[in-house]
This record gives C-alpha cells, structure tokens and sequence, in this order.
C-alpha cells in the first residue's frame, strides 16, 4: 500500500506540541515571578528612601556643619549610601568601608547639583556604579541624598531567573527524552493496528491486535479485535452462501440448457414442454433470489420492535393456516403474555414452520399449533404427524439448502428453515426440534420475554401472507 511522505511522523509532532505548552507555562511563570520580585525591590527601595526623607526632616540642622555632622553619623548598607552636596561639590558622604561610594560618581553628583530641590524629590539616575534610586533633601543651601544602587538589589533576582531559566531548560530536556519514550510506547498499539489493517485481506482474516492492559487503548484493541471477529464471520457467511447460490443456481440452468440443446424446434409438443421446463426453472430460481433477499434482509437486522400480544399472534396463526390445503389444522394451545418482537416476522416464521410441516407430512394427516408463555418467554410450536425428523440430522436442518433428507423431494429454495433461524436469532431466541408423541416432528420457537432494545427505522418487512401465498402458488 503506498502512503504520501511524511515531513513529521506523530510522534515529534505530540512531543513538539507538549514541549510548547511546557515551554510556554515556564515562560509565563518565570516572566510573572520576575515582575513580582522587581516589583518587590522597587518598592522595598522607594520604602526606603521614604524612610530616609522622613528621618532626615526631623534632624535640626542650622549650619552646613550640621549637615555635614548628619551626613557622617548614617551608616549606609552595601547597595546604598548619602552624600551631601553644595555648590557642585561633594561637601560630606557618608562613611563606608564596604558601602557604596557616591562621592566617586560624577553622574550622580553632576545630577544633584543641576537639581533644585525645593521639597523632597525622587528620580533614578544612570550612574557610574548602575541604575541609582534616589531621594534629594534641600538643607541650608546644600542637598541631601540618599541613593539605592537598584543593580545590586536586583543581582539576587537576576540569579534566581537565570537558576531558574537552567533549572527550566533541564526540565524541558527531561520531559523531551522521556516523552519521546512514552509517546512511543503509547502510538506502539497504533502502529499494531496499522500492520494488522495491512495484513488482513479477504482471504485472511486471522491477524488479531494483542490486547495487553486495561487502559482506553487496551480497549480500542480489544474492540478492533471484535470488529475484525464480527467481519470475519460476514465474510464466512457470504462466501458460504455465494458457494451455496452458486451451486443451487448449477441445476436450474443445467436442466434449461439441456432441454434447449436437445429441443426440436420442428416439433411443437417438444417445444411446449422446453418451454414449460424452462419457465418452472426460472421460477424456481425466481423464488431463490426473492429468499436470498428475505434472508440478507433479516440478517441485517431489519426487524420493527414492539409489544407483541402472544394470544392474538396465535389467533392469527390460526386463522392464516387454515387456507392451507391438505391437512387439518387446530389451535391447541394459547399463550397468554406479552414478548418484545417483530410482528411480522415472528407471524412469517410460525407461518414457514407450518408451511414446512404441510410439504413433508403426507396428505390428510393433522397438523397441530400452539403457544405458552412462561418467565423465560414465549414459546410457539407447530407440530405435525410425519416421518419425522431423526436426531442426526436435526442439527443442520437449519442451514441454507439443507434437507434432512439430504436431497429435494419436494419444491421450494432449501431457504425456509434458514429464514427461520435467522429471524428467531434477531430476536434473541432459538429454535428446537423435538419427536411428536407417536411420531412426527414439534418445531418450537423460544423468544425471550423482552430485549431492552428500542425499535429502529427499518424497511418494511415482507408481509406473513407471502408464505400462504407461495404455498398456493406453487400448489
């Protein structure tokens, strides 16, 4: 079987999208987590010179000296540090072995004295240490400053990202390599199925999926096995009945050719009679093809559930036996109750029985029907006083173009029995075949009480009258 190339087999196309999604949520959470964190900087830092500004209103400081006094008594932290500045020069900073030297950035100081704070004024500064937060104070003609070195504040946020950026990415290649084996592990009863599907044909149904586990791919296995069972057995059943047509369709048109190649078309009698020969072949072969029909139609299921009123099904028999010629036909028994069935159909297959039961019994002789009702269903029967049928062969006296006498003695498809059968099995029932007291054969249909199976739109079935009036027909 040729397939179109494939640019990226199922596999990297599962695994690319999980690693996207996983991609995306840790881009997501690590953007979110860094805004948070500088966020919480910024505003530990603006707190800060806040605090500061604060502190410093409530300072006296009368003189510059005062100023430079305050401004040495600060002890600064690593990442901040106050300067004051006068007339553009650095007048006093606060001391700080390990701090930060604001006296020795020019950009900052240049930046405070362009300034003319009149009230406390904050801003933020490109220095020559980083990034500088800052508060400036207006004091006796200088500024105070008090400054936070943002860059050094934020090292310990930049390193959790980047911690947690490696961290990420290790991740990702994790869930790559074992995704890679999972997906893999996961798609192998995909690719069983693919090789099963390329292994079955008409003529081998045998490949099967094994079915390992309890998971939903279990189960799809397990349900293409039984789609592949169910196929298979179609398949039988056709190719048995296309064997079955095949050779029953062999006589009819053996005899119509013989007599054709042998007829003198001189003699009108010898005409007549090919004639007639030739007509009751097609007809025959006409009602085969009408049973095959009947019979696929049954067994697609073409049944129209409901109630069925058992008493009045077998007052119907009753009444529909009675034209048939040759034989004395009674009501024996009644059942009383309700099953879920096809109407039709179950009145076409009791009728069949006692069509069937009125062919191989001699002439003249009785031919009982009845019916019960019990907790396992309804039972309807049909039984007659002929030669019987004998145990051996009562096991196939169901299957297409099958006698129990193994050869035709009378007319008709050798589909009756099997239509039967087919129309019992759609009803979840079965059919048995026992002796009749004195001799004779009671053919039984058993239908279960009910299916739990909602009726279907179905073609309309084939009327119950059609087997009386094949019956006379044929006559």
């Amino acid at each position: 079987m040729n397939r179109p190339p494939r640019t990226v087999s199922a596999r990297a196309r599962i695994l690319g999208a999980v690693l996207a999604v996983a991609c995306a949520g840790l881009v997501v959470v690590g953007g979110i987590t860094f805004w948070v964190q500088q966020d919480t900087v910024l505003r530990t830092a603006d707190g800060q010179l806040r605090t500061f500004a604060a502190s410093v209103a409530t300072e006296p400081m009368p003189d510059r000296a005062a100023v430079i006094d305050v401004v040495h008594s600060i002890v600064p932290d690593r990442t901040d540090g106050t300067i004051a500045v006068a007339d553009g020069e650095v007048i006093a900073a606060a001391p700080s072995a390990t701090g930060l030297h604001l006296a020795d950035d020019e950009e900052f100081v240049r930046a405070l004295s362009a300034s003319s704070p009149t009230a406390a004024e904050y801003g933020t500064v490109n220095g020559d240490h980083g990034t500088l937060r800052y508060v400036a104070l207006p004091v006796d003609g200088a500024v105070i400053a008090h400054a936070v070195l943002l860059d050094a504040r934020m090292q310990l946020v930049i390193t959790g990202v980047l911690t947690y950026t490696v961290t990420g990415l290790g991740m990702l290649l994790a869930i790559g390599v074992v995704g890679w084996f999972v997906i893999g592990r996961l798609l192998l009863p995909l690719r069983d199925l693919r090789a099963t599907a390329d292994a079955v044909t008409i003529g081998d149904f045998g490949a099967r999926l094994p079915a390992d586990g309890n998971d939903e791919i279990s189960d799809l296995t397990r349900t293409v096995n039984s789609m592949l069972d169910r196929i298979e057995v179609s398949v039988d059943v056709q190719r048995q009945l296309l064997d079955d047509v095949r050779h029953e369709l062999k006589t009819p048109i053996t005899i119509v050719r013989g007599h054709l190649e042998t007829m003198d078309v001189t003699d009108p009698v010898d005409v007549a009679t090919t004639r007639e020969i030739g007509m009751s072949e097609l007809d025959r072969m006409t009602r085969l093809v009408d049973d095959i029909d009947l019979l696929a139609a049954v067994e697609d299921g073409a049944l129209t559930m409901n109630m069925i009123d058992v008493d009045a099904l077998t007052a119907r028999v009753g009444e529909l036996v009675a034209v048939i010629p040759g034989h004395s036909w009674s009501v024996e028994s009644r059942g009383y109750g309700r099953v879920e069935g096809d109407y039709d159909r179950l009145l076409q297959a009791w009728l069949q029985l006692a069509d069937n039961a009125a062919k191989y019994t001699p002439e003249g002789t009785p031919v009982e029907i009845g019916s019960s009702v019990d907790d396992a269903g309804a039972h309807l029967w049909v039984r007659d006083h002929g030669p019987g049928i004998p145990p051996a062969s009562r096991h196939r006296i169901f299957r297409r173009f099958d006698r129990a006498e193994g050869r035709r003695t009378v007319g008709g498809s050798g589909l009756g029995l099997a239509i039967v059968d087919a129309i019992v099995k759609g009803h979840d029932g079965h059919c048995s075949v026992t002796e009749t007291p004195g001799g004779g054969a009671t053919f039984t249909i058993h239908i279960p009480p009910g299916r739990g199976r909602a009726p279907a739109d179905l073609p309309a079935p084939v009327r119950a009258g059609d087997v009386v009036q094949q019956r006379e027909a044929s006559g």
